[in-house]
């Protein structure tokens, strides 16, 4: 199962040390990463689902803020609280998300985080399923591309075999190499007979299948409806 990654940046223990511990009692912990202004890089952003900045040394985040913003694409919080004036941020950067300073901004910003990390992940999920849904989507066309051809492919293989027999059947025209050359290719042939076979008989059980479910599907509600 994906585990989130969120990164804390902050020149103030206590905020780091509140923050990680207030998301210890919670259901689902994310991967947490402490850092400094000093120590971070805006190249240590990616990879990140989520990136906090709270208080740091110079007393103004616009910077890190606009620098986290620029290295990651990843939504990102901070908390207010020393007189700085976000507004003309929130313009520039749609990804963030400023919790205002009181008595229960752990919890506050906590929730407020749980939230966009399950945005991200539900966003991540809907991602994945139309990939998914793409993939099934061609190996459904290649799987009609090779039914339409079946027929095609059995009279080639037909045809094949059935000049090989000729070949064989007339023992003083071919030479005894090249009568295990035919030998060779009347079993490469035989070998994808037998896989067409197997692909038009899995073909026909998936069509069963369908063709069973379908009156349960239909009925099913309906009756569901009529139930007392």
């Amino acid at each position: 199962m994906y585990r989130s990654s969120v990164l804390i940046i902050s020149d103030d223990p206590e905020f780091a040390r509140t923050l990680a511990g207030r998301w210890q009692a919670e259901r689902h912990i994310p991967e947490i990463t402490l850092a400094t202004s000093d120590v971070w890089r805006p190249g240590d952003g990616p990879g990140c689902d989520l990136v906090i900045v709270g208080p740091v040394r110079q007393g103004d985040s616009s910077s890190m803020l606009r620098a986290a913003s620029n290295a990651a694409a990843t939504p990102i919080l901070t908390l207010s609280g020393n007189g700085e004036d976000f507004a003309s941020l929130a313009s520039d950067l749609p990804s963030l998300v400023v919790v205002p300073q009181h008595d229960g901004w752990a919890a506050t910003l906590i929730v407020v985080a749980t939230e966009v990390l399950r945005r991200l992940d539900a966003v991540g999920r809907a991602q994945r399923a139309e990939r998914l849904a793409l993939t099934s989507q061609r190996h459904a066309t290649l799987g009609r591309y090779m039914l339409e051809m079946r027929p095609s492919v059995n009279n080639a293989l037909t045809s094949v075999l059935g000049n090989a027999d000729l070949l064989m059947t007339a023992p003083g025209r071919i030479s005894s190499d090249s009568r295990e050359q035919l030998r060779a290719i009347q079993t490469m042939a035989l070998r994808l007979n037998e896989i067409i076979q197997r692909f038009s008989s899995l073909a026909t059980e998936m069509w069963a299948g369908e063709t069973e479910s379908q009156p349960e599907t239909e009925t099913g509600p309906r009756q569901a409806l009529t139930r007392p």
